[in-house]
């Protein structure tokens, strides 16, 4: 992610989550359908599980963000972690239609509204808290996707940042302004 300076807690955030977003697209693009849905043993969760998760989260927390509590009602957060959608576009729509409620609601702040106070299942929290809460749950998850896409490409796994034993090539590239840092 090249640095853009900003005092704006709000886009900066905003840039971090589309930069995380990007990462797990990039690593699940590397494994085939059926490597979405496997799981390492019986207590793991699959890469479909946890978007799955992360799309019921995402839309719990930033419909109506402002004005009603961030665990709906409507969630059935166990449900989210059996039975995710069946292919690779049907999950991929999930995971879209999780990040852009999430966007939407973030577009529409402002500077002022990061005092405000929302809740989330009852507990009250700043803006700005509820945001940094996010920030560090959904790359939480998106290690585990990038986790496990790495062990299910193997061999084929393209590097979604500086390649292993490649960090002063890619120095000195950056040097030169022939690489962006992601």
């Amino acid at each position: 992610m090249a640095l853009q300076l900003t005092t704006s807690h709000i886009e900066d955030s905003i840039a971090v989550f589309h930069y995380y977003k990007k990462l797990a697209e990039r690593a699940m693009a590397q494994v085939a359908d059926e490597q979405l849905f496997a799981v390492l043993d019986g207590e793991a969760n699959s890469i479909a599980i946890i978007v799955k998760h992360m799309a019921g989260n995402m839309r719990s927390r930033w419909t109506d963000f402002l004005t009603t509590d961030g665990e709906k009602p409507t969630r059935n957060r166990d449900s989210e972690f059996v039975d995710p959608p069946a292919t690779r576009v049907a999950l991929l729509r999930e995971w879209e239609h999780g990040w852009a409620t999430m966007f939407r609601a973030l577009e529409q702040l402002t500077d002022a509204d990061m005092a405000r106070t929302i809740t989330i299942r009852g507990e009250a929290h700043s803006v700005m808290q509820a945001i940094n809460r996010q920030l560090a749950h959904y790359p939480y998850h998106v290690g585990q996707i990038v986790l496990l896409a790495k062990h299910f490409a193997c061999d084929r796994w393209e590097s979604l940042s500086v390649p292993r034993n490649r960090s002063e090539e890619f120095n000195r590239r950056v040097a030169a302004g022939e690489a962006s840092q992601r």
